[in-house]
């Protein structure tokens, strides 16, 4: 496809997926509103529709719990494409903020890309007055999210929250949960039926047994009621996950950002704190021998030595040194030269190594542009163009799904996905 084309064609995809002021990840497979899936949206829809993306970020606000929790799923309407849908969840109506205005949601949350996204829609913005209402009115949700993960998730104040759920990573079935999950306590349901399976090849979904102790989990949370205390003390699976605690430090330096514009300085110095705090701790998690950060499981207390692509995150955060920089680019730029494009979700000599199989593998543009952005702060600009370049070639040679193989850029996953649309326009359009 010509660029102009694709470009029209990412628009199109945004438009037909807009269920009347939110966005579906796509048609059939992801029938509701997803939380990171929102912020990465948005940032599509500033280019052609900025009143759209307030409104997008707004909405998905609309299912915030009263102690901040912002969930993964928000079921503004019925479909019966996705399972597990809202009545698995069993979340009761006395936690929600808004009494007026209930949404049946999820019980989990998804890593905290929306301060960061604010920002830059705040700062790219044409309609100005537009911005600095909109940004002013999220500030007080967003920093009751941030809290949420600082208090709720980090109650011991290490620096590092903690996830209960693969599903919370966003990087569902990466390899690096293969551990933690053995612990789950899981039996083939023969009642429930994926419905994931109807829309996408088996080969490139989570396999039965992943999904069941996905399942079991739910069935946990929601015997304790969702208790932040007991989930803390008492949760089988629990990781210092470095998708979410990357984006969480991102999202907390942005949010510093918008405290200074709408906050208070008692509210500045809190995030100042914070900041300081997991900057310190992030160290942990280096791991030299692999030239890149890595999880850490908090029940065997242990890192999981399984190099996988959230470990450059930490670069969008803005939290290593240069040496530690110079590790990562390297060795990143090995896994260049171990497939075709970049940036691989997990390393491509790891026997864990999936071509094909979700988060074991394949190349996804959000990852991608997290990554680019991250190196291109440090001044790697080859390297980050270079993910650039790659991430462009696969939207033309394969369109815009949810995930592709780095070898042959074959698209995988879920079709005229809206992430993929959306950060082609955001990152990789240079006109609409």
């Amino acid at each position: 496809m010509k660029r102009i084309s694709l470009e029209k064609k990412s628009k199109e995809i945004l438009i037909k997926n807009d269920r009347g002021g939110y966005t579906v990840p796509t048609a059939g497979l992801y029938p509701f509103q997803w939380n990171w899936d929102t912020g990465f949206t948005a940032l599509g829809l500033i280019k052609f529709d900025e009143q759209r993306a307030w409104q997008e970020l707004g909405k998905l606000f609309e299912g915030q719990w009263q102690d901040g929790l912002l969930p993964h799923i928000i079921f503004h309407q019925f479909s019966p494409d996705y399972y597990p849908g809202p009545d698995l969840w069993g979340i009761p109506k006395d936690v929600f903020k808004n009494k007026q205005k209930i949404h049946q949601t999820s019980g989990i949350s998804q890593p905290p890309i929306l301060a960061t996204v604010v920002k830059i829609i705040l700062n790219e913005a044409h309609d100005k007055d537009l911005a600095l209402n909109s940004a002013q009115e999220l500030y007080p949700r967003l920093l009751a999210w941030n809290r949420w993960w600082w208090r709720k998730r980090d109650p011991e104040s290490t620096g590092l929250s903690v996830v209960y759920h693969p599903w919370e990573t966003g990087m569902d079935n990466s390899p690096a949960w293969d551990s933690p999950l053995k612990r789950i306590e899981s039996q083939n349901n023969a009642e429930y039926k994926r419905r994931d399976l109807q829309q996408v090849k088996k080969s490139q979904r989570p396999s039965q047994k992943d999904y069941d102790r996905y399942m079991a989990l739910l069935e946990f949370f929601r015997s304790v009621k969702y208790d932040p205390q007991i989930l803390y003390e008492k949760s089988p699976f629990k990781v210092i996950d470095l998708g979410v605690n990357s984006l969480l430090q991102r999202s907390n330096t942005d949010l510093l950002s918008l405290a200074q514009l709408f906050g208070t300085i008692e509210e500045q110095n809190e995030i100042e704190t914070r900041i300081r705090l997991t900057k310190k701790a992030f160290q942990r998690l280096w791991a030299p021998e692999f030239s890149t950060y890595l999880n850490w499981d908090c029940i065997t207390n242990t890192r999981i030595e399984i190099p996988v692509a959230s470990g450059f995150l930490a670069l969008f955060a803005r939290v290593p040194n240069e040496n530690q920089v110079e590790q990562m680019t390297n060795e990143l730029s090995r896994w260049g030269c171990l497939c075709r494009y970049l940036v691989p979700s997990c390393s491509p000599d790891s026997r864990y190594f999936e071509v094909k199989r979700y988060w074991r593998g394949p190349v996804w543009f959000i990852v991608n542009w997290m990554i680019g952005e991250g190196l291109l702060y440090y001044g790697q600009t080859e390297l980050s163009e270079k993910i650039r370049r790659d991430s462009k070639e696969l939207a033309e040679k394969s369109g815009f799904f949810e995930y592709y193989d780095p070898n042959d850029s074959s698209g995988l996953g879920g079709g005229e996905f809206s992430w993929t649309a959306a950060i082609y326009l955001y990152w990789l359009s240079k006109k609409i």
